[in-house]
């Protein structure tokens, strides 16, 4: 498959960027993909030929690892891609219940997209946020703590246009293309904005500061104490 020359006009100079900040070409495949994901919104066959043609790889190398990592989509998603954790923790705290619920809010099924376009979902794995369970993403933002009733209004937000802040990470959310390129290595400017860690993420450095415990001495290599 040869991609399409709109596609090599619009990629060209950010790919050369991505490319050139590697020892490898090869190396740059993982946030290449990424790029293809910001223009396209999913990676596309031409997608793949382009990455190919691009690093010297065969089609089937590119293939293989949009593939296997689920952050790329081999399908079209929602500008708002809401991705539900029903791993252990976050299902018992109502994972599983807040998904049964969107789906029926939505009218989807799971990597269903709405007719307008605008939410897609899906129920994901661990997303290592287990002390905010249940865990929502929106395009790769938390919202923490949250139930069938608040994840309700949180899609209908995001289908009405309403302003949705993130509950940690990004002050601002964006769409489903710029969260790809900011993962293709091209920030947003919103790294340092934000809340990162709360009190849940924190509490256990705070108990140990009370209790004044410390880490173990590190063991030499032969097993025992410095």
């Amino acid at each position: 498959m040869v991609p399409p020359d709109d596609l090599r006009s619009k990629l060209a100079a950010d790919a050369a960027e991505i490319i050139g900040r590697y020892p490898k070409p090869r190396s740059a495949l993982m946030p290449l993909l990424h790029l293809v994901q910001s223009e396209q919104g999913y990676v596309s066959g031409e997608g793949i030929a382009f990455c190919a043609e691009r690093l010297g790889l065969a089609e089937a190398e590119v293939a293989a690892v949009a593939s296997f990592y689920t952050m790329y989509k081999r399908q079209p998603v929602g500008e708002y891609h809401v991705g539900v954790c029903t791993n252990s923790l976050c299902a018992v705290m109502g994972g599983d219940a807040i998904f049964a619920a969107l789906q029926d809010h939505l009218g989807v099924g799971n990597d269903g997209i709405t007719p307008d376009g605008k939410v897609s979902l899906e129920h994901l794995e661990c997303n290592a946020a287990c002390d905010y369970a249940p865990v929502v993403m929106v395009n790769w933002e938390f919202f923490d703590d949250m139930t069938p009733q608040s994840a309700a209004g949180l899609v209908d937000g995001l289908r009405s246009g309403a302003e949705v802040v993130p509950t940690r990470g990004a002050p601002r959310l964006c769409t489903w293309k710029q969260a790809s390129r900011i993962l293709a290595g091209f920030p947003d400017g919103q790294a340092a904005g934000g809340h990162t860690a709360g009190g849940p993420s924190l509490a256990g450095l705070r108990k140990a500061k009370e209790q004044g415990w410390a880490p173990e001495p590190a063991a030499s290599g032969n097993g025992g104490p410095r």
